[in-house]
């Protein structure tokens, strides 16, 4: 350490310190703590900040505790000690000399410096400030790829180049958040829920109860696990107005997926149709269904006693306990947008959108087509 550094007392050292980091020039603290230069104390500390001092909540490190980091770090105490000091948690001091330049290195004031910079809101997104990116982004999402597609696309043909990643949440909120920059709001018509901003997913309340409902809790654990065919999920995708509809069954091992029209939305209809459809398969492959508490589902006693098949019902706002068929809803939307008349399909626009479905390559399946996955079962029961 230069000599004149040791000749000033630990507490003028960290006087100056401090006044320094409150704004002070070096001429000020020179006069103020009778030195003839403080320029030598500050240097390795990172400087005088002259701006306006960053005002911190509670919650963030301020520059006194900073300033006290480094005069701990100088004493060559541990970072438990220096943390119990300032009373500040030991992890918290660890992220801030570590994120600093490390012990050897550390600037108390710099580091106050840049932790104002990334604490600066709002802030650009980086779809905003990288215009390659931002174009590649844009092509992809008028392709009908999803945010999460296109994020595991770049990642997988750019690798390690961070200047070509970009998370999926970074496309939403640049579609759905105007002014974070990059993508204008008309492209969130290409996402498949079609919507420009985000909805609260708030639960609605159900008018009634449907009678001897058996609970999801109570589901054989084979079919939670996806290792034994014949388990399914439905629900209904909803038409122009909730005036129209039609059912959808999806097979949770295989994703296979099963539509058939309605005539209305009565819990009658949605038996009839629905056990008509469930009963063109094999019996091994008809084990259970599950379903969320619509109360189209009111007659699923009868429905069991016609096809077999017992009927599971999800916990209220649970959506996620048959993920497999929210998954497909939501695909479907692409054949069938929201608004459009689902009465006035035919039999040939069912089965376009099931085939279509059917034929895609599934990453969960080892990029294997559920139609494929499906028809293996089909021939092993022959």
């Amino acid at each position: 350490m230069p000599r004149r550094w040791r000749r000033i007392t630990p507490e003028t050292r960290r006087e100056i310190i401090k006044l320094a980091a409150r704004g002070m020039s070096g001429r000020e603290i020179a006069r103020k703590v009778d030195v003839p230069d403080v320029g030598f104390v500050l240097k390795p500390l990172g400087g005088v900040t002259r701006a306006e001092m960053w005002s911190v909540s509670e919650k963030r490190l301020s520059a006194d505790e900073r300033v006290e980091i480094r005069i701990g770090l100088e004493r060559n105490l541990s970072l438990r000690v220096i943390a119990r000091g300032i009373g500040r948690h030991p992890a918290t001091v660890c992220r801030e000399v570590n994120g600093n330049g490390g012990r050897g290195d550390y600037q108390p004031l710099k580091a106050h410096r840049l932790a104002a910079q990334r604490a600066r809101r709002p802030k650009l997104t980086k779809l905003a400030t990288n215009p390659v990116l931002c174009e590649r982004v844009v092509n992809d999402l008028k392709g009908l790829g999803s945010p999460e597609q296109i994020s595991e696309r770049l990642r997988k043909e750019f690798g390690d180049d961070q200047t070509m990643r970009v998370s999926h949440e970074t496309i939403y909120k640049s579609l759905y958040v105007q002014g974070r920059g990059g993508v204008k709001r008309e492209f969130s018509a290409c996402l498949r829920t079609g919507r420009a901003k985000r909805i609260p997913r708030g639960g609605l309340q159900r008018k009634g109860r449907i009678p001897n409902m058996v609970m999801i809790s109570e589901r054989p654990p084979e079919a939670a696990d996806r290792a034994v065919p014949g388990h399914w999920e439905g629900d209904l995708l909803i038409g122009k107005q909730g005036k129209s509809a039609i059912g959808t069954l999806v097979e949770r091992s295989t994703r296979f997926v099963l539509l058939f029209s309605l005539q209305e939305k009565t819990a009658e209809e949605v038996r009839r149709a629905m056990a008509k459809v469930i009963k063109t398969l094999p019996s091994s492959l008809r084990r259970t269904l599950t379903w969320d508490q619509g109360r189209e589902m009111a007659e699923h006693a009868q429905f069991q006693i016609d096809t077999g098949v017992q009927v599971y019902f999800c916990d209220p706002h649970s959506p996620w306990q048959r993920g497999s068929n929210e998954n497909t809803n939501g695909l479907l939307r692409q054949y069938f947008p929201k608004g459009m008349d689902l009465s006035k399909l035919s039999t040939a626009d069912l089965k376009r959108a099931q085939d279509g479905l059917n034929g895609r390559p599934r990453k969960t399946l080892g990029w294997m087509k559920a139609a494929e996955k499906f028809n293996e079962l089909v021939a092993s029961i022959d």
